[in-house]
C-alpha cells in the first residue's frame, strides 16, 4: 500500500491550482516571493524575476491565467469523483501527456537561462525563464511522475488498486 494513493495525489494537486487560481487574483506578489520558488531557482542557476515582471493585480493576463488554472482544477476534481473504472483510463491517458509537456517545458527554461544553449533566441524568455516558471513546471512534473509510478500500480495502490494497462476482455 502506498504512503500516498494517486487519488489522493490528485485531489491534493487539484486544490493546490485552486489556491494558486485565488492568489493569482488577490496577491499574485507572493507566489512570485515564496520560499519554495526562490529555492529552487536559486538551485537551479535561475534568475529571479526582474521588479518589472513579477505580477501585479493590474496585470492583464492574470485572470486569464486563474482562470485556466480553476478550469484545471475543477475538471481534475470532478474526474477524481467518478468511479474508480471511469477515472482510472482518464488519468492513465492524462499522466503521460502532462509528463511530456512538463518535461518539455522544463527542458526549455533550463536551456534558455543565461548561460544555457537557447539564451537570447526566441521570444518571451525574460518571463518564462525565471524560478517562478520552472518551479511550477517541476512541481507539476513530480506530481505526474508519482501520479504515474508504476510500483503503486503493481502494488494494488494507484488507479483503485487494479491493472489499469490492462485490457476491460482480458
Amino acid at each position: 500500500m502506498p504512503l500516498i494513493n494517486s487519488t489522493t495525489l490528485i485531489t491534493s494537486l487539484s486544490i493546490l491550482h485552486l489556491t494558486i487560481a485565488y492568489y493569482l487574483l488577490t496577491a499574485p506578489a507572493k507566489i512570485a516571493h515564496h520560499n519554495l520558488v526562490i529555492l529552487i531557482g536559486a538551485s537551479m542557476g535561475l534568475p529571479p524575476p526582474p521588479p518589472s515582471l513579477i505580477p501585479t493585480s493590474t496585470s492583464p493576463a492574470l485572470p486569464l491565467a486563474a482562470s485556466l488554472l480553476g478550469l484545471l482544477s475543477v475538471s481534475d476534481l470532478a474526474a477524481a469523483a467518478l468511479p474508480t473504472e471511469i477515472y482510472a483510463y482518464y488519468f492513465a491517458a492524462q499522466a503521460p501527456v502532462r509528463i511530456f509537456f512538463f518535461f518539455a517545458l522544463e527542458g526549455w527554461i533550463y536551456a534558455s537561462k543565461p548561460g544555457g544553449a537557447l539564451y537570447g533566441v526566441g521570444r518571451g524568455q525574460a518571463v518564462a525563464s525565471t524560478g517562478l516558471a520552472f518551479t511550477w513546471g517541476f512541481v507539476e512534473l513530480v506530481s505526474w511522475f508519482w501520479v504515474s509510478s508504476p510500483r503503486e500500480k503493481m502494488g494494488g495502490g494507484g488507479y483503485g488498486g487494479r491493472d489499469w494497462w490492462v485490457s476491460r476482455s482480458g
